[in-house]
């Protein structure tokens, strides 16, 4: 017997949805609103396409959005005039989960694209549904702009509907009122309400209005001009970033990022984007004041979509090294998952990512460029963000490696090229180490300032990258320090600083410095102190790193000849004991040994 193909379509009961869309539908239940705000926001906006079109003729402009809220009926309303439904519509688009009522619209008067229909966001045509999150019923009351009569549509969280046509509706738009269920009455706080239409709906393209059923109890009769609070839309319809850079101020801008981020500092600068094909989006990155490394790095990246609020710092978006930044993005064409929440990383994400560190690195480079004095002002501010995005992306670094300065003792700032040696001195404390910077300075060798836990990793960056050594200025005696001599060993001055040092693993080394006026220095090898920093950075108390620390003796100075003419060992351990001070700070038993000998020095005195 022979088998026939089969075919047909999968049908999905109302009775087993259902509870997957009030429990998985969305990550956070507050979005509900903003799903059917931005409903509301597309229906004017298809209002507005026909108008455009010539499709309708003769229409008031005064679009907006209503949000109503009666506590003690325990309603939302979300009320528009825009382009409304027939009760044909609502068949379609209401009573059928998943038939976006958006791309019909778009392939019936856009064409098969729609590349001429920007703003209108439906894709999925779940985001009515979002409603039964909270919802124990919601009523749909709708007439459409073609003047058929209007319809009301009552649903339970069942799924069962009641359609009533020739409502009583005269105005064109929709309301959907939802009766907000028990469980969910937080929903039913005036703040509560205001806070998720700030947070999602804050620069939706069509003005949004809220009630909460209070009357106004401002008087307004001496003021006719006068525009009250409670009559202006909470959002901002045109926002900054919408704008071309050209005809935005300083002013403008800092005003959005403190409107936006609540931050009472001013942002170091900005960069204003704007890509078109192919990528198509705009936005705006500032680089915030930090006070100091330990203060949080967590910036805030807010994602649009078309106007609407879609999360943070979403890393697929930003580089995870540029998530300290402060900003807004409005990607229109991102590719959502069903709630709108989440991204399905392709290309094109790819590609968003990757213009945005360009455009961070060109701005970095344009400053360095074209205003170099302003470009040093900032750089001890914008040091940390250049030096971990240099850490983290190779690529970064090989766009900005021009840019880089180095501050050095003296205030100055150079460029790697302009410091001129391969080998860079630095200091990572201008006071412990001042003798040493002294010696280097006085020979006409600049000492670079690197003083925070970062700079250990950059410089290895940088190390890496170039033919350039690094070298804290306790870790090596340069050339240029010493002085033509005869160099020569003491033995017995050699075993008598071992003995007081109390390490009997030092190692002593004599040579003439220029400055005679230096018994001795310790330098500790850059390998040794780097490794000894990177374990006390990651708290790794069971690794031990070998401190290897040389004792430079310096023949010519008189101190040194004179104890090597009479071993003392009160005078040795005395000299010994600065030159530690001069390159760190004393132990606090160190510190008691040092105060009480030199207490008994001044007595032979």
């Amino acid at each position: 017997m022979s088998k026939q193909t089969e075919k047909g379509g999968i049908s999905v009961q109302t009775e087993h949805i259902f509870p997957i869309i009030k429990k998985w539908l969305y990550s956070e239940k507050e979005i509900f609103l903003r799903e059917i705000v931005s409903n509301a926001c597309d229906a004017i906006t298809k209002m507005k396409r026909l108008i455009s079109l010539g499709e309708i003729r003769g229409v008031e402009d005064n679009f907006r959005v209503t949000v109503r809220l009666d506590k003690e009926e325990g309603t939302i309303t979300v009320s528009d005039n825009g382009i409304g439904m027939t009760e044909e519509e609502v068949k379609n688009y209401i009573c059928q989960i998943a038939l976006s009522g958006a791309l019909d619209f778009i392939q019936k008067y856009e064409g098969e694209n729609g590349d001429s229909a920007p703003g209108i966001i439906g894709h999925f045509g779940l985001g009515f549904y979002s409603s039964f999150m909270v919802s124990e019923s919601v009523d749909v009351i709708t007439r459409s702009f073609n003047g058929e009569p209007a319809v009301k549509w009552e649903c339970d969280d069942s799924g069962e509907y009641e359609m009533t046509p020739d409502y009583d509706r005269p105005e064109r738009g929709t309301d959907v009122v939802m009766h907000i269920m028990d469980d969910e009455k937080e929903f039913l706080e005036s703040a509560k309400i205001k806070e998720i239409l700030q947070k999602y709906c804050a620069f939706m393209p069509v003005e949004i209005y809220f009630g909460d059923g209070h009357e106004c109890k401002h008087d307004h009769k001496d003021d006719e001009d006068h525009e009250c609070e409670c009559s202006k839309p909470i959002n901002d319809t045109h926002p900054l970033w919408q704008k071309p850079a050209s005809e935005c101020t300083d002013e403008e801008y800092k005003e959005f990022y403190n409107k936006v981020f609540h931050d009472y500092k001013e942002p170091l600068f900005h960069i204003h984007l704007s890509a078109d094909y192919p990528l198509n989006f705009k936005g705006i990155l500032y680089f915030p004041r930090i006070n100091h490394e330990y203060e949080s790095l967590e910036g805030q990246v807010k994602l649009y979509y078309n106007q609407v609020f879609v999360a943070d710092n979403i890393k697929e978006v930003i580089p995870e090294y540029l998530l300290m930044l402060k900003g807004v993005l409005d990607c229109p064409e991102l590719p959502l998952n069903v709630s709108r929440s989440y991204l399905q990383t392709n290309g094109y994400v790819t590609k968003i990512s990757a213009h945005i560190i360009k455009k961070v690195a060109d701005k970095l480079n344009s400053l360095f460029n074209t205003e170099r004095e302003r470009y040093e002002k900032l750089w001890n501010d914008i040091k940390l963000f250049v030096a971990y995005a240099c850490i983290r992306d190779k690529k970064f670094y090989d766009r900005v490696k021009e840019s880089i300065l180095l501050q050095l003792t003296d205030g100055r700032y150079v460029t790697l090229s302009e410091y001129g040696s391969e080998t860079v001195y630095y200091t990572t404390d201008k006071i412990v180490q001042a003798q040493y910077i002294a010696m280097y300075n006085a020979q006409g060798i600049d000492v670079a300032v690197l003083d925070k836990y970062i700079d250990t990793q950059f410089i290895s960056t940088i190390e890496m990258e170039n033919k350039i050594k690094f070298k804290r200025c306790d870790s090596d005696i340069a050339d240029a320090l010493k002085a033509d001599g005869e160099v020569y060993d003491n033995k017995d001055l050699t075993d008598l600083f071992v003995k007081i040092s109390g390490n009997d693993k030092l190692t002593v080394k004599y040579e003439n410095l220029k400055d005679e006026s230096v018994p001795c220095i310790v330098n500790i090898a850059e390998e040794s102190r780097r490794f000894g920093d990177m374990i006390k950075m990651y708290r790794m108390e069971d690794m031990h790193a070998p401190i290897e620390s040389t004792l430079i003796v310096n023949p010519g100075n008189k101190i040194i000849r004179k104890l090597g003419d009479n071993l003392d060992e009160n005078i040795a351990k005395q000299v010994y004991t600065l030159a530690l001070l001069s390159q760190r700070q004393l132990t606090a038993d160190e510190l008691k040994s040092f105060l009480s000998d030199s207490y008994i020095l001044l007595e032979q005195l």
